[in-house]
């Protein structure tokens, strides 16, 4: 099989069950976004993040894999198997929760930085954010979407907020503390 299909040429592309969009439909805005954070995340992973937090991103890129294919189908199709449901918006608030008990209480906004991993979970919680917002225009646009989708990129961009965090924490960096431009 050829990687290239030529299908996109005339900058449409397909979706589940056939339908053909304009590349620059909201709907793929989200899809690339969420691909640009699969990727982000990818390059976090290698960083060499610690074991626990390396395994906790790996089954958040099987799920973002997921949460797109799930917006791809633009609410139909809904017993393929690829869904994002209220266990998967549980398990990442756990998650921040177990993370969060390592960390100091947050006293101050802090700049984004630290060691290559942190500035990598910094930016890939960028692109979540990014992705949250394309995901609410999509929303308006197509009612059958599922909320918990919206719920586990917000609390996702959370979880890399701390993870940015923990990721310092660990390693000795410092925080670098925002502080009023003069």
């Amino acid at each position: 099989m050829k990687i290239y299909t030529k299908t996109g040429d005339a900058g449409e592309t397909g979706l589940p069950g056939g339908r053909r969009v304009s590349k620059d439909a909201t709907v793929t805005e989200v899809c690339g976004t969420v691909d640009e954070l699969n990727t982000a995340l990818g390059l976090v992973r290698s960083a060499k993040v610690p074991d626990d937090i390396d395994r906790l991103l790996d089954r958040i890129q099987s799920q973002l894999f997921d949460l797109g294919a799930e917006v791809a189908r633009l609410g139909t199709e809904t017993n393929s198997g690829c869904r994002i449901d209220t266990a998967d918006v549980r398990a990442v608030e756990e998650a921040i929760d177990h993370f969060d008990t390592e960390l100091p209480p947050l006293q101050n906004f802090l700049l984004p930085g630290g060691t290559f991993a942190a500035a990598e979970l910094h930016f890939a919680r960028a692109v979540c954010r990014r992705a949250e917002r394309w995901l609410v225009h999509l929303m308006r646009e197509v009612p059958g979407l599922s909320p918990d989708i919206l719920i586990y990129l917000n609390r996702l961009s959370d979880l890399l907020f701390v993870l940015a965090r923990l990721v310092n924490g660990r390693a000795g960096q410092a925080e670098t503390i925002w502080r009023q431009h003069e």
